[in-house]
């Protein structure tokens, strides 16, 4: 049978700071409490507290914020065709992987997601079948995260051995480190957490199934949080590191089942696992096959070693990205880069000289007849803003270079940029889905709609990030909408003869 190897929490807490572990390692065997209902009281306003703030990660909110932003702008994006799907990413330390997770999670800056599914791998106990945190929210310093109650529920409902043990996720450290890069990275977005109990062969193909049946049609993400191999020298490390991630690149679960055997069977020094979270790994894998990924790329790795200069025990991390078809109209890092250059040579071009910048723009997805506005920002204060909230016979290119130009010089709310400042602004574009018409203001989803108000000759938009920077209710955000931005009175949203449309929008920018 295949060796599973379960490291105890103890022996992680030592291992992702670099401190030498002797011994064997050996599975805490903790009793495992009968299921708890999914869907009584009790589990709906359960909160799961942060267990490794601290010591996985800072503690404090500024510090933790100002960390992961660290991280995040010293990750590059890779050049990818299509949209990201799902990832693998590494679970120690931050100050050991945070920097290798970040090139991950830097992929996710300016997408829009409704629920993260997170898989990981027990530390802390063998059960059958897998645990999911079924109701309630996760906390961090940057405060709490919604589990997505639907979607766990419908995964539960699919699979005879998936059920929700809280005490399993108590203490586990490898789902709580990705949830700051989450909070940091998206907005308005909602968890599944998931750990398998190590107990079955076959158990990531069941809660595969279970996954795929459960999401099939919704905005999601999938992330296997996993490390791979533990405590080998570092030149083995980064030998036995290379062929397990060239068969997680291979996409075939298989394969990589029978590299990590083979790798176990070399009694490598030292080496207790080659994956921790191998079957996270492959449930992941799965999941992002069907949803058509077909192309999986390596997006950073190294090893404990490479940061803490101890290279007599590592322990190795991976990123890897798994990229398919998009989601609706959504565009592809590379393309939203492309947008942010556009808005900035076409503003500084024109505050510079007056006149409009000449481009040769090829790509397909930025032909597309949309809405869509420019922000600009100076020293984090807004310093104009502009957009078109319907289709134009002009291309998304060059909507968003009139708009950038236009937001720079023609907002009568401010003075026009001087050239002094070019260097101080920051560009966001929000590229707009379609719009629908609602007679009922109930359905408005704060920070997931922009809406527009129309009555007469008279119009204003907010776009959907306004309710999340302004934290205002959805009166408060409706009574601003129609006296600040369409000159109505502050209750015109109320009038039955007043029009009211909802739109979602792709927000991205420089920062």
């Amino acid at each position: 049978m295949r060796r599973k190897h379960i490291l105890t929490f103890g022996l992680i807490i030592l291992a992702v700071f670099g401190i030498s572990v002797t011994g064997k390692i050996m599975l805490r065997k903790r009793a495992v409490p009968s299921d708890i209902n999914a869907s009584s009281p009790e589990t709906a306003g359960r909160v799961r507290l942060a267990a490794v703030a601290g010591s996985f990660y800072p503690g404090e909110p500024k510090d933790l914020s100002a960390t992961v932003d660290r991280y995040l702008a010293n990750a590059t994006l890779p050049q990818a065709r299509g949209q990201i799907l799902a990832l693998v990413v590494p679970h120690a330390g931050y100050q050991y992987s945070g920097q290798v997770a970040a090139y991950g999670y830097k992929l996710l800056v300016g997408q829009h997601i409704d629920t993260v599914v997170l898989v990981g791998s027990s530390h802390t106990a063998r059960f059958p079948g897998a645990s999911i945190y079924a109701e309630g929210s996760w906390r961090t310093p940057l405060g709490d995260v919604a589990v997505d109650r639907d979607v766990a529920l419908a995964i539960i409902s699919a699979a005879p051995r998936v059920r929700f043990i809280e005490s399993v996720h108590v203490e586990e450290h490898s789902l709580e480190v990705q949830l700051p890069f989450l909070q940091k990275t998206l907005k308005n977005f909602n968890i599944v957490p998931i750990m398998l109990g190590n107990d079955g062969e076959t158990d990531y193909q069941m809660l595969a199934q279970a996954i795929i049946t459960a999401v099939k049609g919704k905005n999601v993400l999938v992330v296997a949080s996993s490390d791979l191999s533990h405590y080998p020298g570092y030149r083995d490390a980064k030998t036995v590191d290379a062929k397990t991630i060239q068969g997680i690149l291979g996409g075939d679960c298989q394969k990589l089942e029978k590299v990590i055997a083979d790798l176990e069977t070399q009694e490598i020094p030292a080496a207790a696992t080659f994956a921790c979270g191998e079957d996270a790994i492959k449930t992941v894998m799965l999941v992002a096959q069907a949803a058509g990924a077909d192309e999986i790329k390596l997006l950073n790795a190294a090893n404990s070693g490479d940061v803490s200069g101890d290279r007599s025990r590592v322990v190795g991390y991976a990123a890897i990205g798994f990229f398919g078809p998009r989601r609706g109209n959504a565009l592809s890092t590379a393309e939203q880069q492309r947008l942010l250059g556009i808005a900035k040579t076409s503003v500084e071009t024109y505050v510079r000289t007056g006149k409009t910048t000449k481009l040769n723009v090829t790509e397909p997805a930025l032909q597309a007849h949309v809405g869509a506005f420019v922000t600009l920002k100076e020293n984090g204060r807004l310093r104009g803003c502009i957009g078109r909230f319907s289709p134009t016979d002009a291309p998304l290119w060059q909507v968003v270079s009139q708009m950038a130009m236009a937001a720079a010089t023609e907002d009568q709310r401010f003075l026009p940029v001087e050239p002094a400042e070019l260097g101080a602004l920051r560009y966001e574009i929000s590229v707009l889905g379609d719009n629908e018409k609602i007679s009922d203001a109930s359905r408005i989803q704060l920070g997931k709609h922009g809406v527009m108000v129309r009555a007469g000759a008279r119009s204003g938009v907010f776009l959907p990030q306004v309710a999340t920077d302004t934290q205002w209710d959805l009166d408060r955000f409706l009574g601003e909408l129609c006296a600040q931005k369409a000159g109505l009175a502050y209750d015109c949203w109320k009038d039955s003869r007043t029009e009211l449309f909802v739109f979602t929008a792709q927000v991205f920018g420089d920062e």
